[in-house]
């Protein structure tokens, strides 16, 4: 951050911008870090807002998101069950914002004396093949990182056994006297992810052991933490598995989807834990016939982040939304400045207003999507971008989508948006997880809108009066 930042937190009203590289200043004059501002600009990296650096770049979309997701699953865990276990699942599109919501929580429950573990299941699992057991076993080895990380070393007995049976198991001999015991359990886990062959022997091993797994992890794991976080000044401990909505779209047992198998055949198990824990699910849960069971196992509705509207359901536009996504975008150039100082200088970034406005309305609200877009237009160009090259990059974004649609899949997009819903199948669950349809929740009303992208196609114009003549 420039000098004249750090003696100035608030800026002047409207100071000129240069753009410069390594955001210098001089006589008083804040200079625009293009560096800073194509890191800021990256579509793949949540916000972690408990970081001083990211929280200026955080706006708050909870008030045309329909509520406050974060803090309704915060009030179950630190208001409403204190002192109990809770399993609480949250969803949306890929790519919407979930894990700047779940950095978000994280940074709340927090600062309300909770030890929390936050970690990307991805990391540790393999997506295509995700059985009970290696969820259980990436939770068991990431709360023991996270609490030798604060002085908490504990080495139950159960899972020291199991990890001498793994490693004997795959010949690969781990000495637990002279590494943690987390670091020994990734070393296994990552060995039986290096081959398909090694991960289906570990899954057959552990799938007889899953009760007795449990066991050890409240017994021998959770219950002593929990017993001594209060020393250090904690209320409890909260986990936090994001990217398991990432899972695919493989069927498992009995015909049913690897995320239906999982949670809804396997969700009594998963919330069995003696903690708090939050898991991320794929959306196509919520859409799924399997939904009332789903609720059933764990007591409470998937909370669902929707998009930001950027129109109503009637195609009029959503002032609301679309003065939050100006102030996105604007905010990864100008993070030190108020919503008001940033509007003064749109031209710094854009070649004008309307330029600015067509990328919040062709993102639909996705907030991936938007920045996506914008890291296209650095690609081809520095600040400001040209109305011509913010096209370029629609138009390449739009042709790559509508080549993956057929007649059939156009037709349900239209009819999931004259409906208003979609209906329980594979097809209209494809169509969400491509991004194709996109689901809404202003505080007024609910709804499901295409992506804005594809209505500019020649198949929309051309379909779209069969269904509403």
């Amino acid at each position: 951050m420039s000098r004249w930042v750090d003696e100035h937190p608030t800026p002047p009203p409207f100071p000129k911008i240069l753009r410069y590289p390594g955001g210098k200043s001089c006589f008083g004059v804040f200079m625009l870090d293009l560096p800073r501002f194509y890191q800021a600009c990256n579509p793949s990296r949540p916000l972690a807002v408990s970081n001083p650096e990211d929280q200026r770049y955080f706006i708050n979309f909870s008030g045309v998101r329909g509520g406050d997701i974060v803090q309704e699953l915060g009030r179950s865990i630190a208001l409403l069950y204190p002192n109990q276990a809770t399993a609480q699942l949250f969803t949306g599109h890929v790519g919407s914002g979930k894990s700047t919501e779940l950095l978000r929580l994280k940074a709340n429950l927090e600062s309300q004396g909770f030890h929390v573990v936050y970690f990307q299941s991805d990391q540790d699992l393999e997506m295509g093949n995700v059985e009970v057991t290696n969820v259980l076993m990436a939770i068991t080895r990431r709360i023991s990182e996270s609490l030798e990380g604060i002085g908490i070393r504990l080495r139950p007995t159960y899972f020291e056994r199991l990890l001498e049976d793994l490693s004997q198991l795959f010949q690969t001999p781990v000495n637990l006297t002279e590494v943690s015991f987390s670091v020994g359990m990734a070393s296994v886990t990552a060995e039986a992810r290096a081959s398909t062959e090694r991960l289906s022997q570990l899954q057959q091993y552990l799938e007889p052991r899953t009760r007795s797994i449990i066991e050890a992890i409240n017994n021998q794991l959770l219950g002593p933490a929990i017993a001594r976080l209060p020393q250090q000044g904690k209320r409890g401990l909260v986990v936090i598995v994001d990217n398991l909505d990432r899972m695919d779209t493989v069927q498992k047992v009995g015909n049913r989807l690897q995320s239906e198998y999982l949670f809804v055949g396997r969700g009594e198990q998963l919330k069995g834990l003696a903690c708090h824990v939050v898991y991320t699910i794929p959306l196509e849960l919520v859409f799924s016939d399997e939904l009332p069971q789903l609720i059933n196992r764990f007591g409470d509705r998937p909370k669902v982040l929707p998009m930001v509207p950027v129109q109503t359901r009637d195609n009029e536009p959503y002032e609301p939304g679309l003065v939050l996504l100006r102030q996105m975008a604007l905010a990864r150039a100008f993070p030190e400045f108020s919503p008001e100082q940033r509007l003064a200088h749109i031209t710094e970034v854009f070649e004008d207003e309307a330029t600015l406005d067509r990328l919040c309305y062709i993102s639909g609200g996705h907030m991936r999507n938007l920045m996506r877009l914008m890291y296209g237009c650095l690609l081809k160009q520095d600040p400001p971008f040209s109305r011509a090259t913010l096209e370029a990059v629609i138009r390449n974004e739009r042709d790559d989508l509508a080549s993956l649609i057929d007649d059939h899949e156009w037709k349900m997009l239209m009819e999931a948006v004259d409906r208003g819903r979609v209906n329980t199948s594979d097809d209209y669950n494809k169509l969400l997880r491509s991004l194709y349809l996109l689901e809404y929740r202003a505080p007024e009303e609910r709804w499901f809108g295409i992506n804005p992208v594809l209505t500019e196609t020649d198949a929309y114009q051309r379909l779209r009066p069969q269904v509403n003549p």
